[in-house]
């Protein structure tokens, strides 16, 4: 585990490096959060039926998704790209460790420290001016602090999923333009999940994507109440599991079918 570890840690400290783009990230998703607001007390003003979350809590939800907005900006590892494309990803099969493990501890690392730049500053700024509402109560408090950590290895999984397709597509470039916008749909990034109708919702209970922002967020709010909370994170965990083990078998099978890019 100490390789693991090692690389976790290095990948972290070295992201924490990129403050300018932290702030430059954070003012614009400020701007966006403004904007999607007031877009929302449109809709609410101008609505006549009952909605499945009040305005507060939307408002609270949109300021949690722009404060973990890059858990659903998925981009595959560029490090692992360049060596696919100069064919130096021939070392990273020989390295004495579980390549499947040493890629996702770096996953790990981008999902944390680039959402921690920006997400302390965005909580506090919403919390105290933009109308960001406090945890539901305690339990609600921890219960989410444990969806996030799903949350992130769920992230890390797909995204460890699409570094290794570039053994197959080398350049990456279609699938890393395709799977953000369906994930920023289905994961509730666009739009709160509940203001869906009723046939959309058993498409979101299928797929993956919901546990990424939608299960925490309202847990986080009390939406999702702590007695009802267990079902959603099991549905988070074996997600996670289950691309995790798809993600093993296809590096292995890219691993036995790899032809190096020049040679």
């Amino acid at each position: 585990m100490r390789a693991y570890w090692a690389v976790f840690s290095a990948r972290f400290r070295t992201l924490l490096q990129y403050r300018a783009a932290a702030v430059a990230g954070l003012v614009t998703q400020v701007f966006w959060g403004f904007i999607r607001v007031m877009i929302f007390y449109a809709f609410y003003r101008g609505a006549d039926a009952a909605q499945p979350m009040s305005y507060a809590e939307v408002v609270t939800y949109v300021w949690l998704g722009q404060a973990f907005l890059l858990l659903t900006l998925f981009r595959f590892d560029y490090d692992v790209s360049a060596m696919v494309r100069t064919g130096t990803v021939a070392y990273e099969m020989l390295r004495p460790v579980d390549l499947y493990a040493f890629w996702f501890a770096r996953a790990v690392a981008a999902r944390t420290a680039p959402v921690l730049l920006r997400a302390v500053p965005m909580l506090a700024l919403a919390g105290l001016f933009f109308g960001l509402q406090p945890p539901a109560g305690p339990a609600a408090a921890g219960i989410w602090a444990v969806s996030m950590v799903g949350s992130v290895l769920l992230a890390s999984a797909i995204g460890t999923l699409l570094t290794i397709s570039l053994l197959w597509t080398v350049s990456g470039e279609g699938l890393a333009r395709i799977v953000p916008g369906v994930v920023f749909v289905f994961s509730g990034m666009l739009l709160p999940l509940p203001l869906f109708p009723d046939w959309a919702q058993r498409i979101f209970d299928i797929l993956p994507f919901r546990g990424l922002i939608d299960v925490p967020f309202r847990i986080y709010m009390g939406h999702i109440a702590p007695g009802d909370a267990l079902p959603p994170l099991i549905h988070q965990a074996v997600w996670t599991l289950a691309l995790v083990l798809i993600g093993r078998a296809l590096l292995a099978r890219g691993r036995r079918r790899l032809v190096v890019q020049g040679g």
